[in-house]
């Protein structure tokens, strides 16, 4: 092993480390957040925003995917649209349940 290669092992590692770091930082906020007696909708907004950033630094570093092709981030992002979209399926479906709005009426 040249010295050449050995030096781009220790800054991998370096940086392996680091953003295991921020993790542990991340988890103790989001333990922390949860102590603090926030409004529903923010302490899931909090919540969601933590293991946004969370899950992205693992997929980045981790996973390696900070350095793939573009084509990759286009797949990512259509499983993210994808996704929401999914997850208004359910809310669509039950429209004519919301209240003061007539049973059986047809959008």
């Amino acid at each position: 092993m040249d010295a050449h290669s050995a030096d781009d092992v220790k800054k991998s590692v370096k940086t392996y480390f680091m953003i295991f770091g921020a993790l542990m930082v991340l988890t103790i906020i989001t333990v922390g957040v949860s102590y603090v007696h926030l409004p529903i909708a923010m302490a899931v907004l909090v919540a969601l925003v933590v293991a946004t950033i969370k899950g992205s630094l693992v997929a980045m570093y981790f996973m390696h995917l900070l350095h793939e092709r573009k084509v990759i981030y286009w797949v990512l992002i259509l499983t993210v649209i994808f996704f929401v979209f999914l997850m208004f399926v359910p809310l669509l479906t039950n429209l004519d349940r919301i209240p003061g709005s007539q049973p059986g009426t047809v959008w």
